[in-house]
């Protein structure tokens, strides 16, 4: 039986039936070669049997297999812009988020709630307090998603390969996760320190230039990666536990990995949602070692707050088991929409970006 559109030789520019080969067979084998035999780990399919399908020649490239084509080069240039949209977008929740994190904030600065927060920062202490430190973050955030994005998807592909060929592999995604903080990490924590310390109430520091040269010359280069091990061990088990939730639920929600904005979204969202109320006692911690807060200090004999263990200890002894979750409102409600911004971002600059790669070689 033929497909319509399609004569017993196949796809225009196909094989042709050639000796010992029916047209039908001619025909399956066509629409094997236009569907693509092998999938990629993100496919989740590999050599699986297929029935001849026709495509709208307009539908574009078949996103589940996009990866396939897709450069390192385009997973950085769609890692760098969503890491910088995701942090600019949610920037002044993550102010908030920073200050009620505070062990022990000055009465000015005791919120209720992230709204509450931004009305009051914004009436006290002018509009564009919330966004004091955004251009470090955005110079730092490309470059760091950028390699982090790549490397996720490089490893993640690799890993499948040898866990589960030609499928998906839960502990593939999160080991690949995992090794990529490693990177976004390193490019991140500087940025961290100096973001953090303009964001915290009555900062001192209001250009990004006076408080590098602050923390070198009162702290030492050692401070900008004083809470690195911190961040690690923050987002070693954030990043494993986002990944394997995200590929897990695109598994239900878009199982033929299809570019689906609604499905990135919502797999994003509950993904950052999950991740961050589960490691919210560790960015606490993480907080207390940027920021070096003064008033914590004074619970802490050997002066500066070194370490995890020091940070751990200082959080008890200053405000009890819960002081370990302040702020998981603003880190909850900061990590839904950045993660579905992230992911969305992410899937849609890599299509368009590999669309058009594939539309310029077929132009050639």
């Amino acid at each position: 039986m033929e497909l319509e559109g399609r004569g017993a030789g196949g796809v225009a520019g196909g094989p042709a039936a050639g000796p010992g080969r029916s047209p039908g067979e001619s025909a399956l084998l066509d629409g094997w070669l236009q569907r693509g035999v092998g999938r990629g780990a993100s496919g989740g399919e590999a050599g699986a049997c297929r029935p001849p399908v026709r495509q709208d020649p307009d539908s574009g490239p078949d996103y589940e297999a996009l990866p396939a084509g897709t450069t390192v080069t385009t997973h950085m240039v769609a890692g760098a812009v969503a890491g910088i949209l995701e942090h600019c977008v949610m920037y002044p929740v993550d102010c908030v988020k920073t200050r009620m994190q505070s062990l022990q904030p000055d009465p000015a600065a005791r919120y209720r709630n992230v709204l509450e927060a931004l009305w009051r920062i914004i009436r006290t202490e002018g509009l564009w307090r919330p966004m004091r430190g955004l251009n470090v973050t955005a110079t730092g955030a490309g470059p760091a998603h950028a390699l982090y994005f790549a490397c996720y998807e490089k490893l993640k592909k690799t890993l499948s390969d040898v866990i589960h060929p030609g499928g998906n592999s839960h502990i593939a995604n999160g080991a690949a996760g995992c090794v990529a903080t490693l990177l976004h990490d390193a490019a991140m924590n500087p940025v961290e320190v100096v973001k953090q310390r303009m964001q915290v109430y009555n900062s001192p520091y209001r250009r990004v230039a006076d408080c590098v040269r602050a923390v070198w010359r009162n702290e030492g280069a050692g401070a900008f990666y004083r809470s690195y091990t911190t961040q690690l061990t923050m987002n070693v088990p954030f990043q494993a536990i986002h990944f394997m939730t995200y590929e897990f639920l695109q598994e239900h929600f878009n199982p033929q990995r299809r570019y689906n904005p609604s499905s990135h979204v919502l797999s994003g969202a509950c993904a950052g949602a999950v991740a961050a109320a589960a490691t919210t006692p560790l960015d606490v911690c993480k907080t207390l070692l940027n920021t070096q807060e003064s008033l914590a200090l004074n619970s802490n004999l050997t002066g500066h707050i070194t370490g995890m263990a020091s940070a751990f200890r200082t959080v008890y002894q200053v405000g009890g088991v819960t002081a370990y979750f302040r702020g998981v409102q603003a880190r909850v409600i900061y990590q839904i929409p950045s993660t579905a911004i992230a992911w969305s971002v992410y899937e849609f600059f890599k299509y368009l970006i590999t669309k058009r790669q594939e539309e310029w070689r077929a132009g050639k």
